[in-house]
């Protein structure tokens, strides 16, 4: 198995000159090469070898995604440093704890929003690179970087057993654990993640997911070592709709939360009773889909995909009816996150996640939960060998924490996480996100979240869409009432949900309540809830101020 650095140089061999990054400055692109990013990379490293670092130093990533995030992750995975991404997002104490959990001896930051209030986490004696944007004070900038030294050349390829990358999990519970990935884990599954969705030199990528999410880092970046596709880049949420449109992607990823987002711009702009009616005149549906799709810059999209989180079925039906087919796909941090995708794409087996990809093995354990076994598999956790051996089997196969059922044809479902379901005060368990699911059809509701330990019975806490609060509240009530009682008919009779809460605090990453890649942390809305709902009985439909 070839590492990303011997695919490097294979492109830079078989088309060296062509376009590789497309990075959007003040609206154009600054274009990268396949041989000009190779020249960084050995440019770089000399200038790193110079500063003092030796190969197996730690050395964090802190920026959004852009063409030098992808050159400097080359650049310490071809120079033997251990990289650790950092997400752009990341508050103080985060960063501080990365960073000294990690044992990072330098931090190379690029663009970043809030760098002001994120500096105070880069704190001690570490040695801070820029990459060409403004952000914060450094001692070396990019172009002092890649003057240092003479350029690295002809070392030794990394070995496949080599760690490549330290990366922390989004921690949606307790502090985020460093997931240690060798060349051949991370390299394994790009590869599959090729072969899987079929790309190919002429493919073009666009990247604007966190790449310190190891979605964005296999799904994007690693495809792109293994495919010799292009990359462009997005320079900011204002151009991101010009940027999509501009670099005309062949391959689409995204998370539910955006393509909740993007449903909710396509039925403001047409109207949903006028778009239903569209679509059901043969000639003029045709031509409205195609429109929807150029208008977000996806006309020439072969592929589309969800994760991170899970997506409602009922948004997944509603794009396959105007012919997006979005291919579910499920993974971890642990597993290098690809190991079921729904690809390809089957409308009678929608809310599913597929099933696995080639190389990857899947059993249910005895309490339901999903355990997979393949070569993009961990090392571990970093300083922590104990949680490291507990959680694979004695077959090799590792613990995902995630429920599930698989049906005859092997499709798996996830119906919730282990540590998610909770008791009542009538000691009955209660799996939450089944009942969110059903809850979630209603397209007033944008986010929710089941919660009800020690509670008589489970309660939802809700945020509601943009168009939603722009009705009278009633009106919201009423329909939000209907689709309770409708899913409370449904359900056991310890699992009916008591009431809904519309709640006043928007749910971000900001405030703690989501974490990098937007899933809710149930623990924390709990925390700030639960003893406030005890009185609230009877499938009652409240907004937290009239509680």
């Amino acid at each position: 198995m070839k590492s990303p650095i011997e695919m490097l140089e294979h492109w830079v061999a078989t088309q060296g000159d062509q376009v590789y990054l497309k990075q959007p400055i003040n609206g154009q692109y600054k274009e990268f090469t396949w041989k000009e990013v190779y020249d960084q990379v050995q440019q770089l490293a000399g200038g790193l070898r110079h500063l003092g670092l030796v190969p197996g130093d730690k050395v964090a990533i802190l920026s959004k995604n852009c063409a030098e995030w992808f050159i400097t992750d080359l650049t310490l995975m071809y120079a033997g440093y251990v990289s650790v991404p950092i997400y752009p997002t990341a508050n103080a104490d985060t960063i501080r704890y990365t960073l000294e959990h990690s044992d990072a001896k330098a931090i190379m930051i690029g663009k970043l929003d809030n760098w002001p209030e994120q500096e105070v986490g880069v704190s001690g004696d570490i040695l801070r690179l820029a990459m060409p944007y403004e952000t914060m004070p450094a001692q070396y900038q990019w172009p002092q970087l890649l003057t240092l030294g003479q350029p690295l050349k002809d070392i030794p390829l990394p070995a496949s057993d080599t760690i490549m990358s330290i990366v922390y999990t989004s921690g949606s519970t307790g502090k985020a654990k460093g997931v240690i990935h060798p060349f051949s884990s991370y390299s394994w599954t790009a590869e599959a993640a090729v072969k899987k969705v079929t790309l190919d030199k002429s493919d073009r990528l666009i990247s604007y997911l966190p790449l310190a999410h190891i979605t964005e880092r296999v799904i994007i970046e690693g495809a792109s070592f293994y495919s010799g596709a292009s990359v462009a880049f997005v320079e900011n949420l204002d151009t991101f709709v010009d940027d999509v449109k501009r670099a005309s992607p062949t391959l689409f990823f995204s998370v539910p939360r955006l393509w909740s987002l993007f449903q909710k711009n396509i039925i403001d702009k047409i109207g949903a009773s006028k778009l239903n009616l569209l679509l059901k005149i043969p000639i003029v549906s045709t031509l409205i889909k195609n429109k929807i799709k150029k208008g977000l810059g996806l006309n020439n999209a072969k592929v589309f995909g969800s994760g991170s989180a899970p997506i409602p079925p009922s948004l997944i039906t509603w794009y396959h009816n105007i012919d997006i087919n979005i291919s579910e796909g499920w993974g971890m941090t642990e597993n290098s996150v690809l190991s079921l995708l729904h690809l390809p794409f089957n409308p009678n087996k929608i809310g599913t996640i597929g099933r696995p990809v080639e190389g990857c093995d899947i059993k249910q354990g005895d309490d339901g939960e999903l355990l997979v076994k393949s070569k993009g598999l961990m090392k571990g956790y970093y300083k922590n060998d104990a949680l490291s051996q507990s959680c694979f089997d004695s077959d090799g196969y590792f613990h995902t924490g995630d429920l599930c059922t698989i049906d005859d044809e092997g499709y798996v479902s996830i119906s919730g996480r282990v540590k998610d379901n909770f008791k009542t005060s009538k000691g009955k368990y209660v799996v939450p996100v089944p009942i969110e699911t059903k809850l979630a059809k209603n397209l007033h509701i944008e986010q929710i979240c089941v919660i009800g330990s020690g509670l008589p019975q489970p309660m939802a806490l809700v945020q509601l869409s943009e168009g939603a609060n722009l009705q009278h509240r009633e009106e919201v009530r009423t329909s939000l009432k209907e689709t309770l009682d409708s899913v409370n008919t449904h359900l056991e009779s310890h699992e009916k949900v008591d009431a809904i809460i519309i709640t006043d605090e928007i749910w971000s990453v900001e405030n703690d309540i989501l974490t990098p890649t937007l899933k809710i942390k149930r623990h924390v809305l709990e925390a700030s809830y639960i003893d406030r709902l005890d009185d609230l009985r009877g499938g009652q439909i409240r907004w937290e101020n009239e509680i």
